[in-house]
């Protein structure tokens, strides 16, 4: 019917229109350019509210996905109307051109790559608040974002394909081409290869995570982990240097978790003096006592106070156990009560800590000791 009301229109200005040598084909591809820009503008910007205005009920709702949804849709959903919009001016534009056909195709491939666009920003979101929500702090932020990553590749490659199957090319002669070029590709990029496994075999095999403090026996390595890349894993060491450092290192090298150790431990030699032997087995006993009763060591690990061996110039016992916290600071603070403790105990029965001594015994000659008797009388 409107095609009717077209053409009818434009046979009554037929007349006048050849008259001023305007073609009215002309005319009518002008109406429709100028009506398909027009419902664009309009359809921009109705979206753009329709969107809004579900989002801002979505945020009264108690769920957080919908309001993720939204959030990710805001800029696609607009830019998709103008896709639409431009792509179908254009075709209209160019009836009858050699270029008429290919903006069909090209219109299905930006559709794709705009929903694609919206999927990604959805899952960027969905992992930004699952990382940083108080609610999923029981989840591990290393797998989250692994996932995160691998959806997004996948999302990637497989829209890729299907873009281009819909511009007519060849989705099994890519794959073909790109079966051989990934042998020749892995041969030039092996150490990028490496990495990328590396990285990979870190995100399977969780060995630490982001904010772990880890170290390695093999290289020196030592510091927490800041983040975790599909190259390269920054560690920020002690004195405050980032360190990077390829993932394929972590295929080859021992790495320690300090961080997830259940206990810290307590290990320390002490010394009392040979004049206090018959004291050391009372403050053995003590000091287990002491240690078997203090809030801070937990009693059900391995705990021991033993005569340890006869030292150059003392008689050493050591102290075995394991504290409650794994707090660095916090153990240290334990750390210092036991000895503090220990040293009062040892004090308390008379006894004192042992330190460095030597006893120097000189040999006189009796010549000598006649003559300075000789000289005293």
């Amino acid at each position: 019917m409107f095609e009717l009301l077209i053409e009818s229109i434009l046979s009554l200005l037929e007349g006048p229109l050849m008259g001023i040598g305007v073609s009215p084909v002309a005319v009518l591809r002008g109406v429709e350019l100028f009506v398909i820009v027009l419902l664009t503008v309009f359809g921009s910007y109705f979206v753009r509210r329709f969107i809004r205005t579900l989002k801002t009920r979505a945020e009264k709702t108690q769920s957080q996905w919908d309001d993720t949804f939204f959030a990710a849709l805001q800029g696609p959903a607009r830019t998709l109307v103008w896709v639409v919009g431009l792509t179908l001016a254009l075709e209209r534009a160019s009836v009858g051109l050699d270029i008429e056909a290919i903006f069909a195709p090209l219109r299905s491939a930006l559709v794709i790559a705009t929903l694609t666009w919206a999927l990604i920003r959805f899952v960027d979101r969905v992992q930004r608040r699952m990382m940083h929500d108080p609610k999923t702090d029981d989840l591990d932020l290393t797998t989250v974002e692994a996932i995160g990553r691998l959806i997004r590749i996948t999302v990637l490659i497989t829209s890729g394909l299907i873009m281009l199957q819909t511009l007519g090319f060849s989705v099994s002669g890519i794959l073909a081409f790109g079966g051989l070029g990934g042998i020749a590709v892995g041969f030039a990029a092996k150490d990028l290869l490496s990495n990328f496994f590396g990285g990979l075999m870190i995100f399977l095999d969780r060995p630490f995570g982001v904010g772990d403090w880890i170290r390695s026996p093999d290289r020196d390595i030592e510091g927490t982990v800041e983040s975790l890349g599909w190259r390269l894993t920054t560690i920020r060491t002690f004195d405050k240097r980032p360190l990077y450092v390829p993932n394929a290192t972590f295929l080859s090298i021992a790495v320690e978790n300090p961080s997830r150790m259940s206990h810290r431990r307590i290990y320390e030699t002490i010394g009392v003096r040979y004049d206090d032997a018959d004291q050391i087995q009372v403050v053995v006993d003590r000091v287990k006592k002491m240690l078997e009763q203090h809030p801070d060591i937990d009693s059900s690990q391995t705990l021991m106070v033993n005569f340890n061996q006869f030292g150059p110039s003392s008689l050493d016992f050591f102290i075995y156990c394991f504290t409650n916290t794994t707090v660095w600071t916090e153990y240290h603070m334990v750390k210092e009560d036991v000895l503090l403790k220990t040293y009062d105990l040892i004090t308390e029965l008379g006894a004192e800590v042992a330190f460095p001594t030597q006893t120097l015994h000189l040999q006189v000659e009796p010549e000598v000791l006649q003559e300075r008797s000789a000289q005293k009388q």
